[in-house]
């Protein structure tokens, strides 16, 4: 019986825990056999304070659920010993004892191409054929196994046309997943009825595409100059974003007797072009708020953040008007999320993180980061191997919450644990409440095959970060 990390547990069986079991329950230790086949959890009652252990094993569709437990004892010592003699026992067993009265159908396997006729998309193609993948494509097989597919074509769509939004809309069911929520996905829409001990709320997933001209994709403009990026944060992207958040504001999803009396939040990410999402977080707030910030300091040198309303975003033959917030029918939506890290890298971290892979991945990671001096005009920069002792990383890690001022429900901070919360004030201002580690954008170059422990002995420093403060272009971040 190994020792494993929760994080690790997590991948593996988490998907089985009820939102009502953290509870009852204090989970203290995590343990597998056989490379994960058999896992334990040793577990004390909140209520009676004694001690048991609880066994996971795989199901007829390979889902990691509860099988054997032990009885209940006064102390951690007994307990662990009553679970290793219990992860034995099963350990032993045909995988076909644990199959249970309720599955339905068949494993999903997300690997094998399932279409015939269609062209499989180019980056799920590199995805399944390259050895530096392999922790992604690791982790999102267990994941696969619990995600309920309630349109009928998740797979089809991830294989081909829907590469991105499947992939994000994964991310999003392992965030809410970490953050302890049950998630109903019985109702096709909106993506995801999310109960928790910490509330209940309905999420809907928006993505922003390319620009098509028919098949023909149209390149973003130029950001090469500081004009041609103030031009491209401050008009071009706030419409790509808007016309995405608008398109589902038409659907009316508060209408569905499932989610009229719960808050309603869009969960927006950015594919509009390769890299978009590291540098396009600013222009969503400019849009959603309506409010661009310049900044001054005074004498002592203390910042001072200059509001001003924005009235239009103007690219081209387009103009919108800025705030969505303000328009009809958005008071519906009590928030908007955003992460930048719902991307292959992301599940190639969280992979490698907990042992997935095969082995001979390494992952160097670096981008930019909140920087809480409150006279701060730059992020802080970073630079991490994610495979460095030490390294911890969350789903949740990277993901704002912004926070509607007009929503007719509005979404609780406390809902989502681990998020920066950002709200407007009356006076135009913009206040956040953001983790001590969060990152604004960050690059993922992966290397494979090599030897992780030659690799990490070459690349020298072992920390696990490295911080430094920098000067970066205006748009990387807000200021403070």
């Amino acid at each position: 019986m190994q020792e494993i990390s929760e994080t690790r547990f997590n991948a593996i069986a988490g998907y089985a825990r009820k939102a009502m079991a953290l509870a009852m329950a204090n989970e203290l230790e995590f343990f597998q056999i056989d490379n994960g086949r058999i896992v334990g959890m040793l577990i004390q009652d909140r209520t009676d304070r004694d001690y048991f252990g609880t066994v996971f094993a795989a199901d007829a569709l390979k889902r990691m659920r509860s099988v054997r437990m032990t009885t209940f004892v006064d102390t951690p010592d007994a307990a662990r010993d009553l679970l290793r003699t219990e992860m034995a026992v099963a350990g032993q067993a045909p995988p076909s004892e644990f199959h249970q009265d309720d599955e339905d159908g068949e494993p999903v396997d997300f690997l094998t191409p399932v279409v015939s006729k269609q062209p499989l998309n180019p980056d799920f193609e590199k995805f399944i054929s390259q050895e530096g993948y392999s922790p992604a494509q690791d982790i999102i097989s267990l994941m696969m196994h619990w995600y309920e597919d309630a349109d009928g074509n998740f797979v089809e769509q991830f294989q081909t046309t829907g590469f991105d939004q499947r992939i994000w809309e994964l991310y999003l069911f392992a965030t809410f997943r970490e953050m302890g929520y049950d998630i109903d996905r019985s109702n096709a829409v909106p993506d995801f009825c999310c109960d928790g001990l910490m509330g209940s709320f309905n999420v809907e997933a928006v993505t922003v595409a390319p620009t098509k001209n028919g098949k023909e994709i149209i390149p973003p403009p130029p950001t090469d100059t500081a004009e041609e990026l103030r031009v491209y944060l401050h008009d071009y992207m706030p419409i790509k974003f808007g016309s995405a958040l608008y398109s589902k504001l038409k659907k009316k999803y508060w209408e569905h007797a499932h989610v009229a009396n719960k808050p309603l939040v869009l969960a927006i990410h950015d594919f509009s072009s390769p890299g978009s999402m590291i540098h396009s977080r600013s222009a969503l707030e400019r849009y959603v708020f309506g409010v661009e910030h310049g900044y001054e300091k005074d004498e002592q040198g203390n910042l001072i953040i200059l509001p001003t309303k924005i009235e239009t975003h103007d690219w081209e033959d387009k103009s919108i008007p800025s705030g969505f917030f303000n328009q009809p029918d958005s008071e519906h939506i009590s928030a908007i999320l955003f992460s930048n890290s719902g991307t292959i890298a992301k599940f190639n971290r969280m992979g490698i993180l907990t042992g997935f892979g095969s082995g001979k991945v390494v992952a160097l990671r670096e981008g930019t980061m909140v920087n809480h001096d409150p006279n701060a005009t730059s992020p802080k920069f970073f630079k991490v191997v994610v495979n460095s002792e030490g390294y911890e990383e969350t789903w949740t890690e990277g993901l704002s919450v912004i926070h509607n001022p007009n929503a007719l429900k509005p979404l609780d901070p406390a809902s989502m644990p681990g998020a920066a919360h950002l709200f407007l004030e009356d006076d135009g201002q913009i206040t956040s409440h953001t983790p001590d580690f969060f990152p604004f954008g960050s690059r993922t170059i992966h290397f494979a095959p090599v030897d992780v422990d030659e690799w990490l002995d070459s690349f020298g420093d072992k920390t696990h970060m490295v911080f430094t403060p920098r000067e970066a272009d205006e748009d990387e971040s807000s200021p403070g």
